[in-house]
């Protein structure tokens, strides 16, 4: 009991004191997320409230900074990032990849998503595994996280790039244009909904690595979300922001979960 009180007291003296002014210079701490992705947040068509295990985070982080928050969708991880880099957003949340490094500078791992396929009911592919094969077309929204994954890891398989719609993927099925298409889980599940004939793998490919991301060159605000990460994590608040989503194939990432 005594060693559980004093690492308690241990976290609360090591919690930092949030700076509003270096983190939202503005007086408001405006941060954007990625409206086509579920695993994020969603917008309640009736209310209009923005919900989700990120949404959940901003306005915890607002409420930190004693800060009004204006939480905005984007159309795209480019679009995620070009707001922040462009000084229209303070965070924003976006998954790392090596390939959007350079004009903004990403968090540790708070979250990971996991990513599957859907294929056609009588397709031969019953697994993950069997994704990179010979004469197979693989496909994924275009700049989409699993996409990315799939340009540099497929040895065998071609892969196939939508519009990032789901319109646009059950076009290339009905077309033969592909085999396969992939994407987080929820939001393949959200389309099985509208697509008779179609299964979901029932394994996952990898975790995409959700992480928040400020201006390039900004140390201390980055070192500010990052702390403000471990104390989400230690406290409980971001296990139980996941849990509320209810979203499918979501996981609270574990402490020094490396994003690369």
């Amino acid at each position: 009991m005594k060693k559980s009180f004093a690492a308690a007291l241990l976290i609360l003296s090591a919690s930092p004191a949030f700076s509003a002014s270096d983190l939202a210079p503005t007086g408001t701490l405006r941060a954007v997320y990625l409206a086509t992705n579920p695993a994020q947040a969603t917008r309640d068509p009736a209310s209009g409230e923005v919900r989700g295990a990120s949404a959940d985070l901003a306005r915890e982080l607002a409420k930190r900074l004693n800060l009004p928050l204006r939480l905005e969708p984007s159309a795209s991880p480019a679009t995620v990032i070009e707001a922040i880099a462009k000084g229209e957003a303070d965070i924003g949340f976006v998954a790392y990849a090596p390939e959007r490094v350079g004009t903004v500078e990403f968090s540790q791992t708070y979250m990971l998503v996991q990513q599957s396929f859907i294929v056609p009911e009588n397709s031969p592919i019953k697994s993950v595994k069997d994704i990179d094969k010979k004469d197979l077309r693989i496909s994924g929204g275009k700049g989409d996280s699993v996409t990315l994954y799939l340009a540099r890891n497929l040895k065998q398989a071609k892969l196939v790039e939508t519009d990032n719609t789901p319109p646009d993927a059950v076009r290339k099925f009905a077309a033969n244009e592909i085999d396969a298409f992939g994407a987080n889980r929820q939001r393949l599940t959200t389309m099985l909904r509208d697509m008779p004939g179609y299964r979901l793998l029932p394994d996952s490919l990898f975790g995409v690595t959700q992480t928040i991301a400020v201006p390039k060159g900004k140390p201390e605000e980055l070192a500010q979300i990052n702390r403000f990460i471990d104390d989400v994590r230690a406290s409980g608040f971001l296990q139980d922001a996941v849990k509320r989503s209810g979203v499918v194939g979501l996981d609270a990432a574990p402490a020094g979960y490396d994003k690369r």
